[in-house]
């Protein structure tokens, strides 16, 4: 995919520039870059990985490209807890799909949000996994997902073809608002 393609995937899911966000499972960044440039100047996004190396590409080539956003780094395992909250968004593009048990990992995730922040999941189209890609879901499954961890509004923003798997998804799901009592 080129940076049109990752940018595309995630553009219905980012309503607004600047703000506070994570990718989780950033890998090398290309949707931490194509993230940046739909948030703009002023934005600030933590990037967290098990890989140093990779965050360290990172780092070199928002710096490039997208010296005005901000950019934390951050070596860890994105299944144990993270010392993230208040989120307005948070991307997991191609990460969650080495979680054999999401529940857990989507209800830390749902915690690091703020009211109304939103979850954007890139993903293959696909049930069936294999050694790379083990645990998939396709988007009949993560609305299925996404509901029993308690977010709200799930909707599909885009789909593109790939040679692994068919097709990958991206997909927009919220946090709920806190219930009013006036």
């Amino acid at each position: 995919m080129d940076q049109a393609d990752l940018v595309g995937l995630l553009r219905g899911g980012v309503d607004a520039e600047g703000g506070q966000w994570a990718d989780l499972g950033a890998g090398e960044g290309a949707f931490t870059l194509a993230l940046a440039e739909l948030l703009g100047p002023g934005a600030h996004i933590t990037a967290v990985d098990r890989e140093a190396g990779s965050l360290r590409e990172l780092e070199e080539a928002m710096a490039k490209r997208f010296p005005q956003t901000g950019l934390d780094v951050k070596k860890a395992d994105f299944t144990r807890p993270l010392a993230l909250s208040d989120l307005d968004g948070i991307v997991m593009a191609n990460s969650l799909h080495f979680v054999r048990d999401k529940g857990p990992v989507l209800a830390q995730v749902k915690a690091m949000l703020s009211p109304g922040g939103r979850l954007i999941v890139v993903e293959y189209g696909s049930n069936r996994g294999n050694p790379w890609v083990p645990h998939p879901f396709d988007y009949e499954r993560w609305k299925q997902m996404a509901t029993e961890a308690g977010f709200e509004r799930t909707r599909l923003l885009g789909t593109v073809p790939s040679r692994y798997l068919g097709s990958m998804y991206s997909a927009a799901t919220f946090a709920p608002h806190p219930m009013r009592s006036d």
